[in-house]
């Protein structure tokens, strides 16, 4: 029963230590540079991550045409022989691909 006494007294000096320390501050990562706001009042990181996700786009509906006309050209020609052009393709399917997802992991 008498146990309670040690016990808010601990508590009182607990709270008491807490308040008084300075709160805990989360440093800065220095490889995250701080948001710059453009002239117009944006965000010059969103902006750029707008622009990039609309290249995205055009380099994806490029890539779905390029990987469709792959497709016929291997559907017309032989089975053994395939012409240089369709290997150019391949080439721009795959730097395409690489060049998007850089951007993604961006």
């Amino acid at each position: 029963m008498k146990l309670w006494l040690p016990r808010c007294a601990l508590a009182l000096s607990l709270a008491a230590l807490s308040l008084s320390q300075e709160p805990l501050q989360v440093p800065r990562n220095p490889s995250q540079p701080e948001d710059v706001k453009l002239p117009n009042g944006k965000s010059q990181r969103e902006e750029l991550l707008k622009a990039e996700h609309e290249q995205n786009i055009k380099d994806a509906g490029q890539l779905a045409d390029l990987a469709q006309q792959l497709k016929e050209d291997i559907e017309k020609n032989d089975r053994y022989v395939l012409s240089v052009a369709t290997l150019k393709k391949t080439d721009e399917i795959e730097k395409l691909a690489k060049k998007i997802r850089s951007r993604l992991r961006h």
